[in-house]
């Protein structure tokens, strides 16, 4: 749960890097709480099947696309790729399928051009405990 604050903190930083953990757990914990707020939605007799969203769902999944954009492109910086890349989830399944590629690579150890690799930071601070 540690990553998901740490993103949501730097919710509009797109520059740096984001770990591999960062980025999924980010993604799981929005995943479960759009699932959770649809729930709640249904519950309460808003969710509109048609469109497949409630009021709850929506406003918490509107609030989190700029979060989600910079830990994407955050992530991509680890994997010493420009944040451009992000563009190609416009294609709609094969751009989906890179990006997918892209996020579950490991992380570059060494610094790059967009800065110290993150999960040495992590490994250090984990040490000294």
């Amino acid at each position: 749960m540690n990553y998901y604050f740490a993103a949501f903190r730097k919710y509009a930083v797109f520059k740096g890097r984001a770990t591999r953990s960062e980025y999924w757990y980010f993604t799981l914990f929005n995943i479960l709480a759009v699932l959770g707020f649809g729930l709640i939605d249904q519950l309460m007799g808003t969710f509109n099947f048609d469109a497949g969203y409630g009021p709850l769902s929506a406003i918490y999944t509107l609030a989190m696309i700029l979060p989600g954009l910079s830990v994407s492109i955050r992530r991509l910086h680890d994997t010493g790729r420009s944040g451009g890349w992000f563009l190609i989830t416009a294609i709609p399944v094969l751009g989906l399928l890179v990006f997918l590629y892209f996020a579950l690579l490991d992380s570059d150890p060494n610094p790059n051009q967009y800065g110290e690799s993150p999960s040495w930071k992590y490994n250090i601070q984990n040490f000294s405990r």
